[in-house]
């Protein structure tokens, strides 16, 4: 097996005025590493910095995902309740960095775009995805875990609590259209147009009042932010699920490829 290389699981391009950030792990989905996590912070820094980008894009490489999600491995190092909540509290950082991008975001997406992959997409501004999109959060299928308080929040706030309820207690995935419909997704385009669409609404925002936008981005930001519990108050739900036996055995079941006996425990 070949292994990846750290410095190319997630890449940064500049070209004129925007910026791209490829996940760049396609024989995995492009799911997220530890130090994919730690660069797209590092990534969102150059953002602020570098005042000739407008705008950047965010996308996965190949055309089968955008992110599928944390690289499931990964958890077979949790050992203690301090590494579940590190964890919670580590990728809600990062999605907080990435909201608090100063230029505009958008999300360009092939396919599926699930798990951390939802929400790094929902802290985009835009999201343009093609007809095989297929997004959610399906942890209640897959690995037993729970979301941080935030992360509800954020989807309760474009769906609503019922919806949020189907996605995360029925493990749905929401169709392009159904994405859509609930006001998910920007814009589902045709996926050999979806690239040149993306670009031209990138070209657009690079004209706009740089400011303005700054100000709208913030503004909403700020308003979410109020209405949002602090994850402290759901360290508790955390520990429930990532510390129990389910969440071990469901781990180990999804990377041998089994199904999972759900227990309770």
């Amino acid at each position: 097996m070949v292994m990846d290389d750290p410095s190319q699981e997630i890449l940064f391009e500049v070209e004129g005025q925007v910026a791209t950030i490829t996940f760049n792990r396609p024989q995995a989905m492009n799911a997220m590493t530890w130090n994919m996590y730690d660069r797209l912070v590092s990534y969102c820094d150059e953002l602020d910095r570098n005042d000739e980008i407008r705008v950047a894009i965010l996308k996965g490489a190949g055309d089968r995902a955008f992110v599928s999600g944390t690289d499931i491995g990964q958890f077979r190092a949790f050992t203690n309740p301090q590494d579940a909540i590190d964890y919670e509290r580590r990728t809600g950082e990062v999605s907080g960095r990435l909201e608090r991008v100063r230029k505009p975001t958008i999300a360009m997406i092939h396919g599926v775009c699930v798990g951390g992959g939802a929400s790094i997409a929902l802290n985009c501004d835009f999201r343009y995805a093609d007809p095989n999109l297929r997004f959610g959060i399906p942890i209640a299928r897959t690995i037993g875990n729970c979301l941080s308080l935030k992360t509800y929040s954020r989807l309760i706030d474009f769906v609503g609590p019922a919806k949020t309820k189907e996605l995360i207690m029925l493990a749905k995935l929401l169709t392009a259209e159904e994405a859509l419909s609930l006001g998910v997704m920007t814009e589902i385009v045709p996926t050999e147009q979806l690239e040149a669409r993306v670009r031209e609404v990138a070209d657009r925002l690079a004209t706009l009042a740089p400011l303005t936008l700054a100000a709208t981005k913030e503004s909403i930001r700020r308003i979410q932010a109020a209405r949002a519990l602090d994850n402290e108050a759901g360290e508790d739900l955390i520990l429930s699920c990532y510390m129990s036996d389910d969440f071990r055995g469901a781990v180990q079941a999804f990377l041998e490829k089994r199904t999972f006996t759900w227990t309770g425990r």
